[in-house]
């Protein structure tokens, strides 16, 4: 597996990251402040801020942002794997799918979209610095960063979920037994792309990565021919 799919999957497999914009009132001093995040089909960040917030009003004045996230299940963090993201962040226009695949990882953000100050925005990576390890330090090459047929995975994320969730639930609550221990009938896939799954069990959401990454989204059914390294 080649640093971009590592440093793509490391994204996938966190919730949250420290966002950086560039400070309006501050003169274009670097501000931090922590953000949920969704990563979508093809590599792009989806985030939902409000216009109230000081990082929204940044991001108007200057769409130049970057998010870094880590792993955390070490107190050295100086050995955890970690990717910063590097790109431009823009007010999606038409938000329906991507709005629709960050609520079912974030369904507690439906309240915020009652409100008229929420919007969702993309960020658009130009850059990728990816850090796996010691000695395992690169700057990403972004066509091998950016998933394949995204596009494709997107208007067919739904039925394939759809698919798991009803005709394949038995196999999916024994594959997220055997990988994270959680047996439950309360068991769902909520999102799935080229790389793996998330899947929520529990009210907890976990992420199960393919052996392989995926071109066409029709090789991922049925789910049990596919393979899963360790997680």
């Amino acid at each position: 597996m080649n640093n971009a799919v590592e440093a793509r999957r490391l994204l996938r497999a966190h919730r949250y990251g420290a966002l950086s914009t560039l400070s309006r009132k501050l003169d274009g001093y670097p501000f931090g402040s922590i953000t949920p995040y969704a990563v979508d089909h093809d590599g792009s960040l989806v985030i939902l801020i409000s216009d109230l917030a000081e990082h929204t009003k940044n991001i108007e004045h200057d769409p130049r942002v970057s998010l870094i996230t880590h792993k955390q299940n070490d107190p050295n963090i100086q050995m955890q794997g970690r990717v910063t993201v590097v790109g431009n962040a823009h007010r999606m226009e038409d938000a329906q799918q991507a709005g629709e695949r960050y609520l079912r990882l974030f369904p507690e953000a439906a309240n915020y979209l009652t409100m008229a100050d929420f919007s969702f925005y993309r960020i658009q990576p130009i850059a990728i610095r990816y850090i796996g390890g010691v000695g395992r330090i690169h700057w990403v090459r972004m066509p091998d960063y950016r998933a394949a047929q995204a596009v494709k995975f997107s208007l067919q994320e739904a039925s394939l979920l759809n698919d798991i969730n009803t005709r394949q639930a038995a196999y999916l609550r024994l594959l997220i037994q055997q990988y994270h221990g959680s047996d439950t009938p309360d068991t769902q896939a909520i999102a799935l792309d080229c790389d793996g799954m998330d899947i929520r069990s529990n009210g907890i959401i976990y992420r199960l990565d393919f052996n392989t990454f995926f071109n066409d989204p029709e090789q991922i059914l049925p789910l049990s021919e596919v393979h899963f390294p360790n997680q």
